[in-house]
């Protein structure tokens, strides 16, 4: 017995018979196709993450960071 109650024979008669039905040229473009939509969609997810990753980035640094030596310029120019 195989997976879900169909043995290994069954298994390769209906393989016997999808390709008599659409042929080795058909079932070969079908697979590369199959592989680059694959592809495509682990590219898009690895893009996503980086950009996920580069936004979390951006919001963890500060835009500017003033220092004890800012505020005290900023209040002499006040006075001033």
């Amino acid at each position: 017995m195989g997976i879900s109650g169909i043995s290994i024979w069954q298994l390769l008669i209906v393989l016997l018979i999808v390709l008599l039905i659409f042929g080795t040229k058909r079932l070969k473009g079908l697979g590369t196709d199959l592989g680059g939509a694959l592809k495509g969609f682990r590219k898009a997810m690895s893009d996503a993450e980086d950009t996920e990753q580069e936004v979390r980035r951006q919001i963890e640094q500060p835009d500017a960071e003033f220092g004890e030596s800012s505020k005290s310029e900023q209040e002499s120019h006040r006075h001033s």
